[in-house]
């Protein structure tokens, strides 16, 4: 019991990720493609496909810390080696064109991304995890995952195959997109908003164990950037759809050289030294 217990946190990141993943791959099997966002396969393939895209973005982008936490508490080189290994995988996803938005459907080459996220998988059941208690910035980890999730309720919906209803946030309603069609506010299927809130959330509940610097980083990029994408996404489909302004948040769902990444990259470098001052020490024991 107490071994479960300890690994309950892990558990929760690992399921929000399975079950987000299971939606994607039931919605986009029973779906048209024509209903749905930049897909084009249907049926089983379709949602095999879709579901191999989401796990290199979002959950590849996690599952590199989730990595070198294991292998840190599992203790060995050879457990080292295979975070080595998960994290050059994993990082494929960041090559041009091995995600790209325009493009959901799945190539070859997001494979790759997908045994990096089965390494960390595998490292994560060896690792004896310890059990956190309190700790000082929790209040606020709190707080912002119910303001992450109320916010994400729409992209739940969407996930899930059906029209958010009603006007609170729109969904159904018919609405002039950013290509200039009239169409859904919020289409159904994954979102990256919804992305954004799994990244948030991992990283909210990832911080709170000891850590190298550099897993720290990581995990506050990913916090910080996921914060910046579903905010724009939010404020688009919410905001600019509404025809209250015509002003949209910058993008910054790839990396490139920019203000908003600029903000991004400074935001986690200053957070990462707030949890490390503030909660965890150095390195795990």
């Amino acid at each position: 019991m107490a071994a479960h217990r300890r690994l309950l946190p892990v558990a929760v990141v690992w399921g929000l990720f399975a079950v987000v993943g299971f939606a994607i791959f039931i919605t986009y099997a029973r779906l048209p493609p024509a209903s749905l966002y930049n897909v084009s396969r249907d049926g089983l393939a379709g949602g095999a496909s879709r579901a191999l895209v989401f796990s290199n973005y979002p959950v590849s982008l996690v599952a590199i810390s989730l990595a070198w936490l294991a292998a840190d508490r599992v203790g060995t080189r050879r457990a080292r080696w295979a975070a080595a290994a998960a994290t050059v995988l994993c990082a494929v996803t960041a090559w041009p064109g091995v995600v790209d938005q325009h493009d959901l459907d799945a190539k070859p080459v997001n494979v790759l991304p997908a045994v990096g996220v089965g390494i960390a998988l595998v490292l994560t059941v060896l690792a004896p995890w310890e059990w956190v208690g309190r700790l000082r910035l929790d209040p606020l980890r709190i707080g912002i995952a119910v303001l992450v999730w109320l916010t994400a309720l729409v992209w739940v919906a969407a996930v899930l195959g059906f029209y958010f209803p009603g006007d609170v946030l729109l969904g159904e309603d018919i609405r002039r997109g950013g290509d200039g069609h009239l169409a859904p506010a919020v289409h159904r299927g994954d979102h990256e908003g919804l992305d954004a809130a799994l990244l948030i959330s991992a990283a909210l509940i990832l911080t709170r164990y000891r850590a190298r610097v550099f897993v720290t980083f990581l995990l506050s990029l990913a916090l910080v950037y996921g914060l910046f994408v579903e905010w724009r996404d939010f404020w688009f489909e919410q905001v600019t759809k509404r025809g209250w302004t015509d002003w949209k948040p910058p993008s910054v769902l790839t990396p490139h050289l920019s203000v908003g990444w600029a903000l991004i990259v400074a935001f986690a470098l200053l957070l990462t030294v707030a949890l490390r001052r503030l909660e965890a020490p150095s390195r795990p024991v």
